[in-house]
């Protein structure tokens, strides 16, 4: 049985996007996108990950996945839930204390600043689609390439906007932790 999930696509600029993504083919304009997107979740991806009610991941057999890739992947859908929830204790436990954030403009934000205005609600993220994942791992570190779906409120944009990303993720004290890359 599928789950079948509608993104309407509308023009605007975000100007921010989650950390060290080195975001490529970005379409935020009405000329160059869509007007909706149609994604199909299988209900056996959605039993692995089912404690994440605003974020969705498709493209990838959870179940295939290794523990290790598994356990990054869960660390990405945490991240990207408590982004939607603006639940900064968890993102802080999550994301290292030096990493800097930098938006699609090229602007750069610390952690604390980050998290700051998504507190204040000047970034309100709704929902997160995390698709076509692919897990690299090198021992302690690991690299999440993915297209991230995020239907949010970016300084006053609101939208839903499809780019392509990349975590870096480093693993300390048994926990994945979101680091520069």
């Amino acid at each position: 049985m599928k789950k079948i999930i509608l993104l309407c696509i509308t023009g605007g600029l975000l100007l921010t996007a989650a950390a060290c993504h080195n975001y490529e083919n970005v379409n935020i304009t009405s000329e160059n996108i869509d007007s909706s997107i149609t994604e199909s979740v299988d209900d056996t991806m959605e039993a692995a990950f089912n404690e994440f009610g605003n974020v969705y991941i498709t493209g990838v057999d959870t179940f295939a996945l290794n523990d290790e890739e598994r356990s990054v992947l869960h660390t990405q859908a945490k991240y990207c839930q408590a982004m939607t929830d603006a639940d900064i204790e968890t993102m802080r436990e999550i994301v290292s204390s030096d990493l800097v954030f930098t938006h699609m403009s090229g602007r750069q934000q610390s952690r604390e600043e980050y998290f700051a205005d998504i507190k204040k609600g000047k970034l309100r993220y709704f929902t997160i689609g995390i698709e076509s994942p692919v897990i690299e791992l090198d021992g302690s570190k690991a690299i999440v390439e993915y297209t991230s779906v995020l239907n949010a409120n970016a300084y006053g944009a609101k939208g839903t906007y499809r780019m392509t990303g990349k975590h870096h993720y480093e693993k300390r004290n048994s926990s994945w932790i979101l680091v520069n890359g």
